[in-house]
């Protein structure tokens, strides 16, 4: 069977930079053991899955695969599956609904289509769940994970801790942008923190923000590291995750933030978080800008009936 697959960047309208996602949209019939293997063959930070809904009033079923593992939901991968769909859609002439819901793992994703002059150029989503907060680990061990020392870890406003509004992260704070560019993740120290309720990876963050070394306009600037000692471009659920604590712990209810990860990697990407209530509800949006790269198609027989 011939499968269609697309590739877009996220979180940038300029293509080569932000966060690559490929996209199989022809997923029927494959089996886990073959999305898994498709992942891995792709290399990306996450590839998509799709799949019929299993409810008519949802867009689709979408499962997300890292090269090495399934999760229940990620940010960026949410954002450029509606973008291509929401894109390919309007290019056929049957344009989808501005507001999509993919049904995941982690329960249903609603993805708003973000648009300028009428033409689709990214995404939003809202968060799966609101944040928890989990262990902690000490500035020491942290700092290790980094190859950095404890006094490059800022703990006043919170220790690093793991929190998730979807997908666990160690979200930590540094107290420098010369040492959140001095990073370095070290395999000995990621094994004996994480994993951890649920954490595989680290999102460090700082607020001594300077555009004119980054070269763009920020509130906070991160960056995430995995455990195969990777660094992923533009991480939507840690992002998310973020910001949605630093509201907490100012006692802000209202609080919109622009990222800035991805720098140091040579892939700049720009991340627009919000924490707010919307009807009621408090909600934690992610979005930004996506940009096509590439399509084509592979061949591969499902093992699914």
């Amino acid at each position: 069977m011939k499968r269609r697959y697309v590739t877009a960047d996220v979180f940038t309208d300029t293509k080569f930079n932000g966060n690559p996602v490929a996209i199989v949209l022809d997923a029927q019939g494959l089996s886990a053991r073959q999305m898994q293997a498709i992942a891995s063959e792709f290399v990306y930070s996450e590839t998509t899955f799709v799949l019929p809904p299993s409810d008519a009033d949802h867009t689709a079923r979408v499962r997300i695969f890292t090269p090495t593992r399934e999760i229940p939901f990620a940010g960026h991968p949410n954002i450029g599956t509606a973008f291509v769909l929401a894109a390919k859609a309007a290019a056929c002439g049957e344009p989808l609904p501005d507001l999509l819901v993919f049904e995941e793992l982690a329960g249903l994703v609603p993805v708003s289509q973000l648009k300028e002059k009428g033409v689709v150029v990214g995404a939003e989503l809202v968060a799966p769940e609101s944040l928890t907060r989990r262990s902690q680990v000490s500035a020491e061990r942290v700092a290790a994970c980094l190859s950095l020392t404890a006094d490059d870890v800022r703990v006043d406003a919170h220790a690093p801790q793991v929190v998730s509004v979807g997908l666990p992260f160690l979200v930590v704070e540094l107290a420098s942008r010369d040492a959140l560019r001095r990073c370095v993740p070290n395999l000995v120290a990621f094994r004996e923190t994480l994993p951890l309720d649920g954490a595989v990876s680290i999102y460090a963050y700082t607020r001594d923000v300077d555009h004119r070394k980054t070269g763009v306009q920020c509130d906070i600037d991160a960056r995430m590291f995995t455990p195969r000692m990777t660094e992923d471009p533009a991480t939507g659920s840690a992002t998310g995750a973020a910001v949605a604590l630093i509201a907490e712990i100012r006692g802000q209810s209202e609080l919109s933030l622009r990222v800035a990860q991805g720098v140091d990697m040579g892939r700049p990407s720009v991340l627009l978080a919000s924490v707010g209530a919307r009807d009621g509800v408090a909600q934690v949006r992610v979005g930004g800008h996506c940009v096509s790269v590439m399509d084509g198609t592979f061949e591969l027989e499902g093992e699914e009936h």
